[in-house]
């Protein structure tokens, strides 16, 4: 829902159940495509995550915390490894790049580590998680729009595998970098294809007017392509790099982008002589976070993906007989994290508005809200939650679940259905929070982040500690601090 500049009453939609939203015949019942794999619901009738009581956790752990199934994501992370693995077989496999700023710790950048994926990276903190866990920097890229000359030497340093380069400048700025370090960097050129990605336009990537990558359509692409392979000397060209947006739920935007990459690619082979090794179609594969959504399995865009791209390739080694097939890549992020976590509150207050004649609104208020999940207030993104301490037999109401915050705009959860006897204390569960929920998170009205509770075989730990108010106050500088003494004049 976008705002309006007479007030949320005024805004398209508002009070409207959206039609995608059925009454449910089973408040207790979960969906699979919206869980971890590993929740489901004990004899209590209260949530359990790969064993372990979700009661238990917020007796352990308090709320709001972010409870993250560790198989879940493993497997996830596997299934993209393997199912693209497959999918790309004939044109000799995939290099599958978790992108960390879904959701990155030194946990997760270990786990993805031990699966076999490659990270892609997008600052120096993002790096120092990896180097913290001995990523092999072959294995890392590094993103950015604006990259620093000091995140540039660290990568260089470091010896990442690639650095997909943004702008002229940035060209320029690691050829400088790499020549005073006496060696040679890997870059890829991030190409703008010109793809009108099916989702919000925040986060459409591959259109002409926002800030990353160059047009291919005003051939500012080709001059990259042109300036990179000038300062040869200490560039090298890995190839082409395309990212058409996110929460996408087809391949047509894939094949076009494939297909735009790959005309490139032959203009820089017929112009230079070059046979760039590799091609990177980015990720943006999209979630089930309601029941509208119906998401792609790794193993259908897998095959998907390796047919549209093998018939491009088929085409252009027609014209090119002894060009190599260059090596591609993708970029899963959310289809990995989101899905492997959900935010666990405790309901507080729950307040009925009459919002017009007809319309009687039932507000639930959670401890948390937009500082652990700004996605709704950000994109108006909806989401889904359940009733998880317990189950109920009485009637259902539709509510809208609500943070802390002192925003109207603060809202978790914009219509869903729970029990009629909820009440304060009683626990809800929102899906599909794995990815880009703890990343965007802030410490909005002083409200320190939530812990990251990983759960596996019946044992639950914490993966990123819970803030305190003290880590807050840590930062502050107060160069004249007054005492309790002290008069006020």
């Amino acid at each position: 829902m976008r705002a309006h500049e007479a007030g949320t009453l005024h805004a398209d939609g508002y009070g409207i159940q959206p039609n995608w939203l059925p009454e449910p015949e089973d408040l207790s019942e979960l969906m699979p495509q919206l869980w971890a794999r590993n929740t489901a619901r004990d004899d209590s009738g209260a949530l359990t995550v790969a064993g372990v009581s979700v009661t238990d956790l917020a007796r352990e752990f308090g709320t709001a915390a972010y409870v993250l199934d560790e198989d879940d994501f493993r497997s996830r992370a596997g299934d993209f490894r393997d199912d693209f693995a497959a999918g790309f077989e004939a044109l000799g496999g995939v290099d599958v790049y978790y992108a960390g700023k879904a959701f990155l710790c030194t946990a997760v950048a270990r786990w993805i580590m031990e699966e076999g994926l490659h990270l892609d990276t997008c600052s120096a903190g993002e790096m120092t998680v990896a180097q913290r866990v001995g990523f092999p920097p072959e294995r890392i890229g590094l993103h950015g729009n604006n990259k620093s000359r000091a995140e540039l030497r660290q990568a260089i340093e470091w010896g990442v595998g690639r650095i997909i380069v943004d702008s002229f400048a940035e060209i320029d700025r690691v050829a400088e970098i790499a020549a005073d370090l006496g060696v040679v960097a890997r870059v890829m050129v991030r190409v703008t294809v010109g793809v009108e990605a099916h989702t919000h336009e925040f986060i459409a990537t591959a259109h002409e007017d926002q800030k990353f990558g160059f047009s291919l359509a005003n051939g500012f692409a080709r001059a990259a392509v042109d300036r990179v392979v000038a300062k040869g000397e200490s560039l090298h060209l890995l190839g082409l790099h395309s990212h058409i947006g996110s929460q996408i739920f087809d391949t047509a935007g894939f094949e076009i982008a494939a297909r735009r990459l790959i005309e490139l690619h032959t203009e820089v082979a017929d112009e230079h002589g070059i046979h760039m090794t590799e091609m990177d179609l980015g990720g943006g594969y999209g979630i089930a976070y309601t029941s509208e959504h119906d998401p792609l399995t790794p193993r259908r865009l897998g095959e998907q993906m390796g047919s549209l791209v093998e018939r491009e390739l088929k085409a252009f080694q027609e014209e090119h007989p002894q060009a190599p097939t260059p090596r591609i890549s993708i970029e899963p992020g959310r289809a990995i994290a989101g899905p492997s976590a959900f935010t666990l509150y405790e309901i507080g207050t729950i307040k009925d508005v009459e919002v017009t004649a007809d319309l009687t609104r039932t507000y639930v208020s959670v401890d948390g809200g937009m500082s652990d999940n700004v996605r709704t207030a950000l994109y108006g993104a909806d989401y889904s939650c359940a009733l998880a301490s317990r189950t109920s037999q009485a009637e259902q109401r539709l509510v809208r679940v609500v943070g802390s915050h002192c925003e109207s705009g603060d809202i978790v959860v914009m219509d869903e259905y729970l029990p009629e006897d909820i009440v304060a204390g009683d626990l809800i569960a929102v899906p599909g929070t794995g990815a880009y929920c703890r990343s965007l998170s802030s410490q909005y009205n002083h409200t320190p982040r939530p812990p990251v509770i990983a759960v596996r075989d019946g044992v639950a730990r914490v993966i990123v500690r819970r803030e305190t108010i003290e880590d807050l106050l840590a930062l502050d500088v107060d160069d004249s601090p007054s005492t309790p003494s002290q008069e006020v004049r």
